[in-house]
């Protein structure tokens, strides 16, 4: 380069390198700022796990999957909610603000249930006159099904097959003679509903066509859905005994345990 008496090209070269080195810090520090941003964005929230174990949910019920279902409805949809039935209990993983919301609606859902005394009774009545009556209690849980049984266990022949020694055997059923119940009882948005099956069989004197050793079962089945009052009776049904001029009666009447 040449340079004039007033050194006028090194002046040049002083300037062209301070402004490209001014060039290189504004860049570096747009690179910098455009980064920043995008770190801050990619930045997950902090999550919270928290386990809610159900204290009043029966493992066999389907009360822990409503529970699950229903917290996974309210909360939102970045929420991981998830039921472990070995140990009834819901694990939740979200933010702490809906982890509170989870417990919450957890608490509301996990509620015991009442327990009612149920008590049928069976009147035979002749000419409007009762002469005979019989009692069966049983208590039970809203919303859980409830079972009683009494009776014999009649041995009926089904088949028969050759052991291989010269010898015949014969397949033997039995079947459950007497009084069935089958109740389920949950709060309704009109009261305490009942659903209930009361099922009556007996051993006919004669028998039957197929087989010498076949009885003949009579049956009566009792059936239908209703709503009850705590202490009041109510008549499920009447039946007339066949071969007879007799009736029977059946009642029920529920009181709630404290």
């Amino acid at each position: 380069m040449k340079l004039d008496c007033h050194g006028r090209g090194i002046w040049k070269t002083k300037s062209a390198n301070r402004i490209l080195a001014i060039t290189l810090a504004l860049a570096v520090s747009g690179l910098n700022a455009a980064a920043q941003p995008t770190t801050a964005a990619a930045k997950p929230d902090s999550d919270s796990v928290q386990t809610f174990y159900l204290t009043n949910v029966v493992r066999e019920s389907n009360d822990g999957n409503e529970i699950l279902t229903a917290v996974r409805n309210i909360v939102s949809p970045r929420s991981k909610v998830f039921f472990v039935p070995g140990q009834n209990a819901i694990i939740v993983r979200t933010t702490p603000d809906e982890v509170a919301l989870a417990g919450k609606i957890i608490k509301e859902l996990d509620r015991p249930k009442k327990t009612y005394r149920l008590t049928y009774t069976f009147t035979q009545m002749e000419s409007g006159k009762s002469i005979g009556t019989q009692h069966f209690a049983m208590t039970v849980v809203s919303g859980e099904r409830t079972t009683l049984k009494q009776g014999d266990k009649v041995p009926v022949a089904t088949g028969s097959y050759d052991s291989g020694k010269s010898q015949t055997q014969t397949q033997m059923t039995y079947l459950d003679v007497g009084l069935n119940f089958d109740v389920l009882l949950d709060e309704a948005v009109n009261g305490v509903r009942l659903r209930s099956k009361v099922e009556q069989s007996s051993v006919a004197g004669q028998a039957s066509g197929a087989g010498s050793q076949d009885p003949v079962i009579r049956q009566t089945i009792l059936q239908g859905t209703s709503f009850l009052t705590p202490g009041k009776p109510l008549v499920l049904g009447s039946l007339d005994i066949p071969g007879s001029t007799r009736r029977l009666d059946v009642e029920v009447v529920m009181e709630a345990i404290k």
